[in-house]
């Protein structure tokens, strides 16, 4: 009799069913854009990090957004073609390009800055080469980042807010030296590492969590979910996150109280409604669905993000190009273990859209199954799901 693996393999992957990608980045390669429409997943949620592309994927979103429609089941079982969902925000690798003009967490605001003060106070350790300060861009403010973001999410009534987050390992690159001038690789935006050395020099941490807490802020204000980076951060993302609805945690009913007012069942979806309500009514200072980007924590860290005294709905998503990029992925398969089968979602994280971001998407559907012990109908039924959650806060009727 054929394992459940077995028959895993051979099951034909059911790309007429709805297939999201939570994650991805496909901006990065501008000619790979085009090759949206012809793609089988469904829609494609395309993070924006820095100042070359948060235009671009606005652009993107103004030719190939996608609308509450694409959030119904194709009655013929067949999509036209794949839409994008954009998501704005300023990932941890540039915060240092940010200064605090708004006194996030302190109420001290400058109004202007320095650029090799403000360079030599957020990067550790502080850096003394001037040729290294001169090569970065001048600061921008934070209330000017925060304004841009608020317009572009207003022109798109389910964007996100994103990329965000912490990260600790990262390292800035090196500066561009004369005579060492490197132009990006054809068809790569720029901005990003564009293949330099690696620096000594960090972003200091309490400057990442500034940055981060008022785009938090800001997903709380307009009811928008967030995608949030974490990288050898856990347990100082939590903490960060666990600030921003510090004071309106929910009250957590016992069995004991659920059983006097009816049934386990019908206050366990009261509750539920309470989860997923989509935070548009009323502004709060805590984002109302979250979703942890490729999490690479340990399963045993899950717990703390589904106590049910969270208001906040927190999902977790997984990828082949980071959870199973090396051959040890024992971490990432006890974590998919783990988590609540309906708060897990899948990415590509892929820089470039077209064919290879499918592969990676029926890829990691695959591992899920085959760890959750799905078909990969059921499979595919339920990240759909857990997807339409995710960015509307409630399922479709």
């Amino acid at each position: 009799m054929a394992s459940h693996e077995e028959d895993l393999e051979q099951e034909p992957f059911p790309w007429h069913l709805d297939v999201f990608d939570a994650h991805c980045h496909p901006t990065d390669t501008l000619n790979s854009l085009k090759d949206i429409p012809y793609m089988k997943a469904k829609v494609l949620t395309i993070m924006a990090t820095r100042s070359q592309d948060q235009e671009l994927v606005l652009k993107a979103a103004n030719g190939l957004g996608a609308g509450i429609e694409s959030f119904s089941d194709d009655p013929d079982g067949q999509h036209l073609s794949c839409r994008v969902l954009p998501s704005f925000g300023w990932h941890p690798w540039f915060s240092h390009q940010i200064y605090d003009d708004i006194g996030e967490g302190t109420g001290q605001a400058p109004s202007r800055v320095d650029k090799t003060q403000h360079y030599r106070s957020v990067i550790t350790p502080s850096p003394e080469d001037e040729a290294f300060i001169r090569s970065l861009p001048e600061p921008r403010a934070l209330s000017d980042l925060l304004a841009t973001t608020k317009q572009y999410l207003l022109k798109h009534p389910l964007a996100l807010v994103g990329e965000i987050g912490l990260d600790r390992s990262f390292r800035l690159p090196e500066s561009t030296r004369i005579g060492q001038i490197r132009e990006p690789e054809p068809g790569l935006t720029s901005g990003s590492r564009d293949g330099k050395k690696l620096s000594p020099y960090h972003v200091e941490m309490n400057h990442q969590r500034k940055i981060l807490k008022a785009q938090l802020h800001l997903a709380g204000e307009l009811g928008r979910a967030v995608s949030v980076h974490g990288v050898a951060a856990h347990g100082i993302v939590f903490e960060a996150l666990q600030e921003t609805w510090q004071g309106h945690e929910r009250k957590v009913i016992s069995k004991r109280l659920q059983k006097r007012r009816g049934s386990v069942k019908a206050a366990h979806e009261h509750e539920l409604s309470d989860l997923l309500n989509d935070g548009r009514s009323t502004s709060k200072p805590y984002p109302p669905r979250i979703c942890m980007h490729s999490y690479s924590g340990p399963s045993n860290h899950l717990k703390q993000y589904l106590n049910p005294s969270i208001p906040a709905v927190i999902f977790f998503s997984f990828s082949q190009v980071i959870n199973f990029s090396n051959p040890d992925s024992k971490k990432a398969i006890e974590a998919i273990k783990a988590v609540p089968d309906d708060r897990i979602l899948v990415e590509s994280d892929l820089h470039c859209a077209g064919q290879r971001m499918d592969e990676l998407l029926e890829g990691i559907i695959r591992l899920v199954c085959k760890n959750k012990g799905w078909t990969l109908k059921d499979g595919v039924k339920q990240l759909a799901k857990n997807y339409k959650h995710f960015i509307l806060g409630r399922e479709l009727t």
